[in-house]
């Protein structure tokens, strides 16, 4: 088996785990009532844990100065708006409409590499994005008939999950993959506990099924993070990346299937408009970098 090959199978199955976390996560706080503050406090709680577990099986160092200098404290700060935004969109807003918002983040890595990183984006790639950002219009539909207000939280998030990409590439090279897992997480914990400061719900503990689909979006998370961590090691990235679009097809299943939810036609036109966009964004970007 090539290693582009098995780069590809461990990027969509890190689509997978996530579309599943997503699932869970959707179910643990609308089924059985589970507040977001407290279901991603929780997920925080649960994902930390097993990489603090995973650095010292491994014999790497949990805590690392790295952590409180200037690029990983930015990259933390978008970490928690992405993940704060985010758990509130999975909970009120539809899941095909927030996953397929998300799918316009490498659009955002790309725009914030050219304005902030200065790296050189051509005409095809600024048109690419254009294409992504108008698909991005066709779900929201910012018009007074046709807007629907959650939709906001997924955007948000969507910038935020950008803003940490982008600021993963100016990460120090000493920081493990294990190492940021354990930041990450951190920051899922804090975004839940700041939902958690402004909901007028008082804090309940989850009972055992929702606990149980909580400890789901745990593992179906790490397992999720574990593989992209694999996928973008293996193969060439132009090969490998534009697989990460498998999550959306995943969650329009899972959302038709166990949410009951009908996205029309213009949602699908711009989710189709936001895959093409960036896969093709994705690849030659893949390719500018390998001249």
């Amino acid at each position: 088996m090539s290693d582009n090959l098995r780069g590809s199978l461990f990027m969509c199955l890190a689509m997978l785990g996530f579309a599943i976390e997503d699932a869970f996560f959707k179910s643990a706080t609308g089924g059985f009532g589970v507040s977001a503050g407290v279901g991603t406090l929780l997920f925080g709680v649960f994902g930390t844990t097993f990489f603090i577990l995973r650095s010292l099986w491994m014999r790497e160092r949990v805590w690392t100065r790295s952590y409180v200098e200037r690029p990983l404290l930015i990259r933390s700060s978008f970490e928690i708006v992405g993940r704060l935004f985010f758990a509130l969109a999975l909970t009120f807003a539809p899941l095909s409409t927030t996953s397929a918002i998300l799918q316009a983040a490498p659009l955002v890595v790309t725009l914030g590499a050219a304005l902030v990183l200065k790296e050189p984006v051509g005409v095809r790639r600024w048109s690419a994005m254009m294409v992504g950002f108008f698909g991005v219009l066709l779900i929201v539909r910012p018009t007074p008939s046709g807007f629907d207000a959650t939709s906001i939280f997924a955007i948000l998030g969507m910038i935020g999950f950008a803003g940490r990409d982008l600021m993963t590439r100016a990460s120090p090279p000493e920081v493990t993959a294990t190492q940021l897992g354990i930041l990450g997480f951190v920051m899922v914990f804090i975004a839940g506990c700041v939902i958690s400061v402004f909901e007028s719900a008082p804090f309940a503990a989850p009972n055992p099924g929702a606990l149980a689909l909580l400890m789901g979006t745990g593992l179906a998370g790490v397992m999720g993070y574990s593989a992209l961590t694999k996928a973008m090691r293996t193969g060439e990235v132009s090969v490998v990346a534009p697989f990460r679009y498998s999550r959306l097809l995943v969650a329009l299943i899972v959302a038709y299937i166990i949410f009951g939810e009908r996205p029309d036609l213009l949602t699908y036109l711009g989710a189709a408009l936001i895959v093409s966009s960036g896969t093709y964004t994705l690849v030659r970007s893949g390719r500018v970098r390998a001249r």
